[in-house]
């Protein structure tokens, strides 16, 4: 048997590059190794013009304009080929920043032929992990903002249009599992959306920190070489005017990661509560409350003709898991060095595509799933008409604020709804006897007899409509 390991085209050994890889694809462009390489020549490209426009170099004259949209161009340009020509070069420096390093010597070469003394600036007083940190803030700010964030924003919006459209359709609530006080569904998914929204608004204010600052994070190599240069000020314009970026003024050799720990948090919060909605949905669905849309086409089970599963829901669930999993792995991880540097953080980082591709994938699931769903409003009310006990709450309620003005025979409500109650069930009629012998006030009397299961959902419909935006 041949080995699958020699087969051409290579084939993917994760299912985020195999099976699922329409759905993640848009992170290639951001969180993958050649995405990596990119902004290693991006920044390293303006940290060159950055030197050469504000000539921190003395003698060094600025970068024409000319030459400056060339440089640029390298990055805008930057292919399969130029991923090629990299890994060839690495395998002779065996190391990544180097050989970014020599690969634009190469295309300064060909920019500014006459001065070749130029070549000098490119990667000037920097260490590896100067060009590193800046690459992965930019490489994740890119990602979250640009791919994750609109999907996770998206799917937020869908529940809370589910959440307005469903907001008057009651629902038998079940705490502990119990039938419980009646809501809607829309004030269900209304709470969803609001959590969801939330934590999007968390990540929505992220920090993306940078540092350019040297080998240990002194400047020392800086200030050997041009020693009058306001060096810490060089680098906090570059980091933030040049790139965009949250400067770090204080680090070792590694920026410190702690920005990446905070945004991986907020991210498997944001997954937490999306697991939370499969489960629910999950319930829901096997409770008849909604009816799944048979695509046209497709099998719900190889064996049983008439089963429509939620699949969708529980590969969310199992996405939404992995993710989390490495989730907390990087902020656990990244956080902590040895020291003023080693070189874990440098493998795990490579995980967060990873991360954010199960997240995205999760994401994508939910969507199709949501939108694949049908209300069953009967099924529903099917079940509130078989739990009129859940009417307890409200008459002894009502008993309380009577006995509390001073209404004689309202004592022990609570006692007298449990004796009614609990552990059996009870239908209207019972409800309408007990409710009418208890001596109320004609108004009140005529309100609790007058309600129903359907109709005690409170202020629900309203909530929605008034605090869910």
């Amino acid at each position: 048997m041949g080995s699958l390991a020699d087969a051409s085209p290579a084939i993917a050994l994760t299912a985020l590059d195999g099976r699922y890889r329409g759905a993640v694809a848009p992170l290639v462009d951001h969180l993958s190794e050649a995405a990596l390489n990119r902004e290693r020549v991006h920044v390293e490209v303006e940290w060159l013009i950055h030197l050469t426009t504000e000539q921190v170099v003395p003698g060094v004259r600025a970068l024409t304009g000319e030459e400056q949209a060339a440089l640029r161009a390298v990055v805008e340009d930057f292919s399969a080929e130029d991923v090629a020509e990299l890994a060839a070069i690495e395998r002779e420096t065996v190391h990544d920043v180097k050989a970014v390093e020599y690969y634009l010597k190469r295309r300064l070469a060909q920019i500014t032929p006459e001065e070749p003394g130029l070549a000098e600036l490119i990667h000037f007083c920097c260490t590896s992990e100067d060009i590193n940190n800046l690459s992965y803030a930019l490489m994740v700010k890119g990602a979250v903002t640009e791919v994750w964030l609109p999907a996770a924003t998206a799917l937020a919006d869908q529940v809370a249009t589910m959440a307005r459209d469903l907001a008057e359709v009651p629902l038998l609530a079940h705490t502990h599992g119990q039938p419980a006080t009646p809501t809607t569904m829309g004030k269900e998914l209304a709470v969803t959306a609001h959590r969801l929204r939330r934590q999007l608004a968390r990540i929505d204010r992220a920090e993306y920190l940078g540092k350019l600052n040297g080998a240990t994070g002194t400047y020392g190599a800086h200030l050997a070489a041009v020693p009058d240069a306001n060096w810490p000020a060089v680098s906090r314009r570059f980091v933030e005017k040049v790139l965009g970026l949250t400067w770090n003024p204080l680090t070792t050799q590694i920026e410190s990661h702690d920005w990446q720990a905070e945004i991986y948090a907020d991210v498997a919060r944001f997954n937490r509560i999306v697991h939370n909605l499969c489960t629910d949905m999950w319930t829901y669905i096997s409770l008849g409350y909604f009816a799944q849309v048979r695509g046209q086409g497709t099998v719900g089970s190889s064996t049983m003709p008439h089963k429509v599963n939620p699949i969708r829901f529980e590969n969310a669930e199992a996405n939404v898991e992995v993710s989390n999993a490495l989730l907390d792995v990087l902020g656990s991880t990244l956080v902590t060095s040895r020291l003023q540097r080693d070189l874990t953080d440098s493998s795990m980082q490579r995980n967060i595509g990873t991360a954010l591709g199960h997240s995205l994938l999760a994401v994508d699931n939910v969507g199709r799933g949501l939108a694949g769903l049908d209300a069953v409003p009967t099924a529903m009310a099917r079940d509130l008409d078989a739990n009129w006990e859940v009417l307890g709450e409200p008459i002894q309620s009502a008993m309380r604020a009577l006995g509390a003005q001073g209404v004689t025979g309202m004592e022990n409500p609570y006692e007298r709804l449990k004796e009614l109650t609990r552990g059996r069930r009870i239908g209207q009629d019972e409800l309408v006897e007990f409710v009418r012998g208890l001596g109320l006030p004609a108004d009140v009397e005529d309100r609790l007899v007058g309600l129903t299961p359907l109709t005690y959902v409170g202020a629900a419909p309203r909530l929605v409509h008034d605090y869910l935006d």
